[in-house]
Formats: C-alpha cells, structure tokens, sequence
C-alpha cells in the first residue's frame, strides 16, 4: 500500500520505523512545523522529521489544512491508507476521506478511557492500574472513532509519564503491524466505543505541578509520577521551588502538620493529609537532579515546612 504517515514526537517514531521496514511504500511523511525547543530555544524539526529525512522520504509541514492548495497536495499522493501517531494538527473530513482506506490512529490509552491530549499522564495520575494503545478509524470527533485493535500495559508502581509513553510507543508499532496485517488478509473488524464510559484526558497545564500535602500520600506519589517529565511537580522550599522528580508512597501514621519534613535514618520524609511522601529525587533552582540524601546532606532540614 500507499501510506502517508502523520506524526510529531517521539513517541510515533517507532510506528514510523515499522511502516518503514514494513514493505510498504511510505510515500510522504506530515509532521508539525519546525519549532524552539531546548534551553536555548533554537528551532528544531521534530523527531518524526529527522527520521523521514534521514530516509529520504518527502516530508510535509502545513500549520493547517485550510487551504486549498493544502488538500489538493495531499490528495496528488493518492495514498491508500494514512497512519497518524500524535500529529498534533487537526483533521479536516477532506482529509480523512481521500484515502482509499482511510485514516487510522494509534492513541496512547485504552478507548473509550482518556480521550484526548494527556492520556498517560491522566491514567498514572488517576491511579489506573492498567493502560495501553488503541488503534482507531479516525473520524472529525476527537478520539471516538470505531476501535480496530488493542494492545495492554499494566502500570508498575514505579512508572513515571515517561516510562510509560515509551513502552506505548513500541506497542502502537506493534498494534499497528497487526492492524495492517489483519487489512491485507481483507478481514479487519471495528468495534465502536461505549459513550457511557468515555473520560477525558486534559491537557497538562503548568499550574498542576503544585503539590497539596493535604492529599494523601498516595495520590501525591501518582502526581509525581504522572508529571513527570513534565511539569515536573514541585513545591515551597523556604521560598524556592523544589522540584520533586520521583517519589514513593509510605503507608504510615504521621500527626504532623502537612508538608512538615520527618527525616528519619536518612530517609526525607514529608507529612501528608495520610502517611508519608519519601522524597527520592529532587531539584533545586539553577541546580542538577539530586538524590534526596544529597539534599539531606546539604540542607539543614530539621522542622521545615514545604509549600
């Protein structure tokens, strides 16, 4: 077959690579316009681009498709099937149209579960135990097109977003290859989604990486995990931020004051609304990652508050 793929980040680069080596002709690759990326905010093409290009492959990069001249380009290819993996540009139904087989997409969560723009991060935060991908028919609603084919990853009690996003990109490559292999034997089948269990999956905002000792340890161990590695949650130390990296749960007692450090046999324990949060990795403003003994060794932290 003919296929267009469409992709941004890392996490559709493994997709990319099957279609690649798959014996399928990938006749143009669409990926979102070169951007700043980076400390030094220097404008980098995107992980999907660098892949393309490498392979010699046309690479295409509208803001948009509302233009004209934007859907008859797309159309001259004359694509069999289009493969989209967090393109990140809307869709318009000219676009989902013009292949014979139309437009499937690999989405990081179990549909109708965590539609939309976060769903890693919701799932790990929400304390799902299980996520996966979904490969999905696309239509112009967002994520509720009729499911094709499921592939599952149970969450570890030590995942963090970015753990997660990359055994998921390996599984959309793996669903994917099915999804084509089952196409080619003629005998695909859709299932559509259950709009009573449909959840949304919120983009992330800056403003979440907050922590509020008043919850339970538990669900500041998921807000840690799930925001990281971005925004990377955070809180007051003595009028800097303090960006907590990775953390753990510890289902003990306390009565102290929420955001009251316990250090205890060189472990940095904060209290809770219920048990401890052990701090594992943190960092400090200006400063590197730093195991949270490194911090103890540094800091005199006897009966300081966070946040």
């Amino acid at each position: 077959m003919k296929i267009i793929f469409a992709g941004t980040p890392e996490f559709a680069v493994p997709s990319l690579r099957y279609l690649m080596a798959s014996g399928h002709e990938v006749c143009a690759v669409y990926t979102q316009p070169d951007r700043p990326a980076g400390r030094g905010r220097q404008v980098q093409p995107s992980p999907v681009k660098q892949v393309a290009e490498a392979a010699g492959i046309p690479v295409l990069q509208p803001a948009h498709f509302k233009s004209q001249a934007n859907l008859e380009q797309f159309s001259a290819f004359n694509a069999d099937l289009m493969v989209v993996v967090a393109y990140g540009v809307i869709l318009p139904q000219a676009i989902l149209d013009a292949p014979k087989f139309g437009c499937i997409n690999v989405h990081g969560s179990l549909l109708p579960r965590w539609r939309g723009a976060a769903p890693i991060q919701r799932a790990i935060m929400a304390g799902d135990q299980e996520t996966g991908v979904t490969l999905m028919q696309m239509v112009l609603k967002l994520d509720a097109g009729d499911m094709l084919h499921k592939e599952h990853y149970r969450i570890a009690p030590t995942d963090t977003a970015e753990s997660v996003y990359g055994k998921l990109a390996e599984l959309g490559a793996i669903g994917l290859a099915e999804v084509l292999h089952q196409l080619a034997q003629g005998h695909l089948s859709a299932a559509p989604q259950d709009d009573t269990q449909v959840t949304y999956a919120e983009k992330l905002a800056k403003q979440e990486a907050w922590l509020d000792w008043g919850c339970s340890a538990i669900e500041l161990d998921r807000r840690v995990r799930g925001l990281n590695p971005w925004p990377v949650a955070q809180t007051l130390y003595q009028g800097q931020n303090l960006r907590i990296w990775l953390a753990e749960a510890v289902a003990e007692p306390v009565d102290s004051q929420p955001g009251k450090i316990l250090v205890r046999a060189k472990q940095l324990d904060v209290a809770t609304g219920d048990g401890r949060l052990r701090l594992k990795e943190v960092q400090l403003p200006g400063g590197k990652q730093m195991s949270a003994q490194a911090f103890l060794n540094a800091h005199d932290l006897d009966g300081v508050v966070l946040g």
